[in-house]
């Protein structure tokens, strides 16, 4: 899966770089999409495939440091991301005649930058404040792989502060960028219902519809693992192999099965004759 993954999000690169009719701000973000889902399995899987060759579950306190840090920072620009899509959805439908305009290279281009910083700081508030407690209750990480709930068990001080910064810091990331994505889709819709012909709406549907089922499949998972109590769930490993291996095995597979562009850049790739 993890090799399945790296292949289709590294197709997808190659396809919107080779295809000019995808040099198109919808594909420049689902360039990112898809470097920030082969960077998360990166973080997380390899170690894991390790553990289960090898048998050998040993991370060093720098290597979970870093886990934790690049997988929060990844996860919340993934979440930014998907929020930047959604409002790139709403202009080419709802304001088709200014969207060349507002959405322009270089709106584009603060945009991607925007949700790689933003996820960057907030990442370095979590692994400032998840690492400044001191460790010494042990150390075995009970998950597969380091990450804020599970860390936590292993201080040695209260850690309720903690888990109010991180409940509260995922909960509002999260839920803004739901209700923006939400707000944006409701706008989308009434705008899609209004065109005359089944032909138009179909189309209009299709551009939106990938997007849709990435966004559930993100938020689901997120929802379940930080903003609940903690708990000592096993089914918390499972959610947490989905968002780290399964969802970014799908999003290739969602993106060039859903949409006819990709498709067709797909088949012209494979199609190209050799020089």
């Amino acid at each position: 899966m993890y090799i399945l993954s790296l292949f289709g999000n590294g197709l997808i690169l190659l396809v919107v770089a080779l295809e000019p009719r995808l040099h198109k701000p919808m594909y420049w973000f689902l360039c990112h999409l898809s470097m920030m889902d082969m960077m998360v399995s990166s973080v997380v899987v390899p170690k894991l495939i390790v553990w289960l060759i090898e048998g050998n579950g040993v991370i060093s306190f720098a290597g979970c440091v870093s886990q934790l840090f690049f997988f929060h920072f990844l996860g919340c620009t993934e979440c930014f991301l998907y929020t930047v899509m959604a409002f790139d959805r709403f202009l080419a439908i709802c304001k088709p005649l200014h969207y060349s305009t507002i959405m322009n290279h270089q709106i584009c281009f603060c945009l991607s930058i925007g949700t790689w910083f933003g996820g960057c700081l907030h990442s370095v508030i979590q692994t400032s404040l998840t690492f400044r407690l001191p460790y010494g209750r042990g150390s075995q990480v009970s998950y597969i792989f380091c990450d804020i709930p599970a860390v936590l068990k292993l201080a040695c001080a209260d850690t309720s502060l903690n888990e109010m910064v991180t409940f509260v810091d995922i909960g509002f990331v999260a839920m803004t960028c739901f209700l923006l994505i939400l707000t944006s889709y409701v706008y989308i819709i009434s705008a899609i219902l209004r065109i005359p012909t089944a032909k138009g709406r179909n189309r209009a549907f299709s551009t939106c519809t990938s997007h849709v089922t990435l966004v559930v499949i993100y938020y689901v998972p997120v929802v379940y693992n930080y903003l609940r109590p903690p708990s000592q769930d096993s089914l918390d490993g499972v959610v947490g192999m989905f968002y780290t291996a399964v969802t970014p095995f799908l999003n290739p597979l969602i993106y060039t099965l859903r949409n006819n562009e990709m498709k067709v850049g797909v088949k012209k790739l494979f199609n190209r004759k050799p020089l």
